[in-house]
Formats: structure tokens, sequence, C-alpha cells
């Protein structure tokens, strides 16, 4: 697909393959510079300043975080900054670092219900200029063990790509039993709030 021309520069302050994806698809025209801030050290600064931080607003703050730092440096243009929390019961999940830990989280995560939240932040000359957030209930399903094992394999070190362990963009949908809330949410980009104001700003084609 020929990306659509945009009246400025769009900049995704993101190296997440799924938001790159989802990007280009919808017919885009858009570079890559992937956001150079420490998440743990933002995300312990936060909850130490506010303890009773909520998930949304670990997301939010890191997409914010990583926007801002982008378009410092890319004058004129818009950068778009994102970030997804995966919350379960009272725990925010992070990624996992290998495959052990991709199964030790599958396998808290088999059985129960988590909640994903998606932020997303549009940023100018270094200054948000917008924010949204959405979010998404899954339920995963009493998968076997001889399951977790076959998906690993087929997956290999995608699965330390996102936060739950699961691309559900393909086999990773098998872990699932019930699934409530927006797709390109779950995916880390909620895509039809950010063409809305992308057209709103006269970015994108109205």
């Amino acid at each position: 697909m020929t990306p659509t021309a945009n009246t400025r520069q769009i900049v995704l302050a993101s190296a997440s393959r799924a938001r790159r994806e989802i990007l280009a698809a919808a017919g885009i025209a858009f570079t890559v510079d992937p956001a150079n801030v420490d998440e743990p050290a933002l995300r312990a600064d936060l909850l130490k300043r506010n303890p009773g931080a909520s998930p949304v607003a670990v997301a939010e703050m890191l997409a914010r975080a990583k926007a801002e730092d982008v378009s410092t440096r890319h004058a004129g243009a818009m950068v778009i900054g994102a970030d997804q929390v995966l919350a379960f019961k009272d725990e925010v999940l992070s990624k996992p670092s290998d495959l052990d830990e991709a199964r030790k989280a599958l396998e808290r995560l088999r059985g129960h219900t988590h909640e994903l939240h998606a932020a997303v932040a549009f940023a100018e000359e270094g200054k948000v200029v917008w924010t949204h957030t959405a979010s998404a209930s899954l339920t995963m399903r009493e998968f076997s063990d001889s399951f977790l094992n076959d998906y690993l394999v087929r997956v290999g070190d995608r699965a330390c790509q996102s936060v739950g362990a699961y691309e559900l963009e393909s086999v990773g949908v098998q872990l699932f039993e019930r699934i409530e809330g927006d797709y390109f949410t779950i995916l880390g980009l909620p895509l039809l709030p950010v063409l809305k104001e992308l057209r709103a700003r006269g970015v994108i084609e109205q």
C-alpha cells in the first residue's frame, strides 16, 4: 500500500514491531525514532511520588515521556509516543526478559483475567499536545502445559516483545477464551483515536 501523503512529518517514538505494522497497514507515512528513556526508573519515580498511581497513570506517564524525548529531536514533526501496561490483580507486569520469564508470566495468567492499558501521546517541539488511553480485558483459558510448551517453541523470542508474552495477532490468540476491547488497543496502539486526532490536526487528510 502506498502511504497517504502527510502535511507534516510523523515520527513514531517506538521500536515496537506491532505499532509499526499497525500504522503502515493504515497507510500512514512515518519514520521511526525509538525513545531513549529509562522506563523502570521513570516508573519507580512515579510510584515513589504517588504510591497509589494506577496502571493507567503509569502507561500515560511513559507515553508522554517517550513522545517528549523524541520530539526534541524532530522540529516541526508530530511525534507519537505509546506505552502499554498489563495489570494483573494488584501488580503491573513488565515484558519478560527471556523465555523462562515468558513461561512464568503465562503460567500466572493462565485461567485468569487481566487488563491491558494502552496509552498514546502526541508531542510537538518537546511538549505533549494530546493524550489518550484505552483499555481491554482479556481472559486466558486453562491451556495445558504441552500447549504452552508448543506455543513458546513456535513464537520463540517474540514472546518477549509484549508485556503478556503473547502474540494475539498470531498463534497467541489460542491462549484466550474471552477478549473484551479494541483489537488495536490490545496490540499497543489505539488506532482509531490516533487517526481521528491526526485528521483533526490536519496532519493527514480529512
